[in-house]
């Protein structure tokens, strides 16, 4: 999932690029806190963004090799529509 400027980690990263209106989806780990999740709920809320938890926090961070991120941005279109195909309409609540 790794690209230039294709995704963005970690909490302050994601919410400026979150306020900044380039961030298509939001990845949040299982076991992130509750107050990360609550705080990312929200501010995707207020910003019509998509949130999917999923993987968890060693996982997610495995796969855009980084270490340690519990929340990350997908500011690429084509990325956001892949794993939205993969997880299916309802982590989306399409369904």
């Amino acid at each position: 999932m790794r690209g230039v400027g294709k995704v963005v980690s970690g909490m302050d990263a994601v919410c400026d690029e979150l306020n900044r209106n380039k961030v298509k989806l939001l990845i949040v780990a299982k076991d992130a806190s509750q107050k990360t999740i609550d705080h990312i709920k929200f501010l995707a809320q207020r910003k019509k963004v998509p949130v999917i938890e999923i993987g968890t926090i060693a996982d997610n961070s495995k796969a855009i090799g980084k270490i340690n991120r519990a929340v990350i941005g997908v500011k690429d279109k084509n990325i956001t529509e892949g794993i939205k195909k993969i997880c299916g309409g309802e982590a989306f609540g399409e369904n």
